[in-house]
């Protein structure tokens, strides 16, 4: 692309994050229009902006450059991550793996020494994001935010510890996935270039990671502790539905399973999908239904990312290769929060001669800032689909959520910086 597209891309991706940014503000703004109230909404919906926008920077490509370099361009983009999130979300959601996941917490949780609802809560933000290492972080975000929901993301809790809470999950996730080299999108982006196989993961990030999550997830516990109420978990409370036949949740399972193995190769998940609506239908008196919307805005907004991110190259990788180890790591930190760390990570492995320290920096920042904002980490989107109905007008507050993931990122940061290889 020209200089000028490139500009144009610059300043329209800027736009894009001020309307995250401003997503609130359109929520508000749609409940006192009379006229306008469901473009308002429209607008409002922070999984829409990027898609949106990304959209804008096409129609504006085929003007500037003409409509087959924009068809072109559009259609280089790589969509197998939006894909493979709008799957593992729907298929995690399910309520036979969901009744699942409920289950082996609610035998954890009555083993604990404390209030059951407590130990829900600690188990949710702590082994679910370490989980989410062999489940994929999407997955392992979706079943966190759904078991979650109700017990603190609720009109009874003050919003300030509602964002909190929000805080710790988005950067558990972001680091609990460090653990092996397949589950977080930031990891694989390099993880075959730079050789980094599972075991150098453990090794290397995920103890560090483990133990910030471990802080995180005990000291948000801590703040909720005396709004969590005991009350039987949604499997316990499900009397009016028919028993789950254990051959409905093996095949779910499975299916999860398949989705996870095969993440990488978009035509065999997207089969395994197919096959998954059609058991689901078959099966449909042992269903809930599935969240279809959430999981298109979420890989609508992701897709939308790729489109637009793509063409940020040209500012990005400079400031990547020019930065000193250190500095790499507080850059990556900042720029992860504006952009995407998968996105940042995959410039990383396009620089030729970078250091084992500076490669180690890259990912540390990366990670440790995938909780600050809506974009910085792929399954932050699927925990805003899901949770925003718990928050005052139904949205989530950008600078709410950045404030929220200070003191949990600056734990991970912490870990990872105190014991640099």
């Amino acid at each position: 692309m020209n200089e000028e597209m490139n500009l144009i891309a610059a300043v329209l991706f800027g736009i894009a994050l001020i309307h995250t940014f401003a997503a609130k503000s359109f929520e508000k703004l749609a409940h006192r229009s009379k006229h306008h109230s469901g473009l308002l909404h429209l607008l409002g919906e922070i999984e829409v902006v990027f898609g949106f926008w990304a959209f804008v920077l096409v129609c504006t490509m085929a003007f500037v450059v003409g409509p087959q370099n924009a068809i072109e361009y559009a259609e280089s983009r790589h969509y197998t991550e939006p894909l493979f999130v709008f799957v593992i979300m729907i298929i995690a959601a399910s309520r036979p793996v969901l009744e699942t996941v409920k289950g082996l917490v609610a035998v954890l949780a009555r083993a604990m020494p404390m209030r059951t609802a407590v130990a829900r809560v600690w188990l949710c933000l702590c082994v679910v994001p370490l989980i989410g290492s062999l489940i994929t972080e999407p997955a392992a975000m979706t079943l966190a935010a759904l078991m979650l929901a109700p017990l603190v993301f609720h009109d009874g809790l003050r919003e300030w510890k509602k964002y909190a809470a929000l805080g710790v999950l988005f950067v558990n996730i972001s680091i609990g996935g460090t653990l092996t080299s397949f589950a977080a999108p930031p990891v694989l982006m390099v993880a075959a270039t730079w050789n980094w196989d599972s075991a150098f993961m453990a090794a290397t990030f995920g103890w560090k990671a483990a133990i910030a999550v471990f802080i995180n997830a005990t000291g948000v516990t801590i703040l909720l502790a005396k709004h969590l109420v005991d009350k039987p978990s949604e499997v316990e409370k499900a009397g009016g539905e028919l028993p789950m036949p254990i051959i409905v949740a093996v095949v779910h399972l499975l299916a999860l399973a398949g989705v996870v193995y095969f993440a990488h190769h978009p035509v065999i998940f997207l089969a395994i999908f197919l096959f998954f609506l059609g058991f689901t239908k078959a099966y449909e008196p042992y269903q809930s239904p599935l969240i279809l919307k959430e999981g298109l805005l979420v890989g609508f907004f992701l897709a939308g990312l790729v489109v637009l991110g793509g063409m940020q190259q040209w500012w990005l990788q400079p400031i990547v290769s020019g930065l000193e180890p250190t500095a790499l790591f507080f850059g990556a930190l900042f720029l992860t929060a504006i952009t995407d760390n998968a996105a940042l990570t995959y410039l990383g492995s396009l620089i030729e001669g970078m250091s084992d320290a500076a490669k180690y920096m890259l990912m540390a920042g990366a990670v440790a800032g995938g909780g600050l904002t809506v974009i910085a980490n792929a399954p932050n989107p699927a925990g805003v689909a899901l949770l925003r109905g718990g928050f005052k007008d139904g949205a989530i507050s950008i600078l709410g959520l950045v404030v929220g993931a200070i003191i949990p990122t600056a734990v991970a940061a912490a870990l990872f910086l105190m014991f640099i290889p």
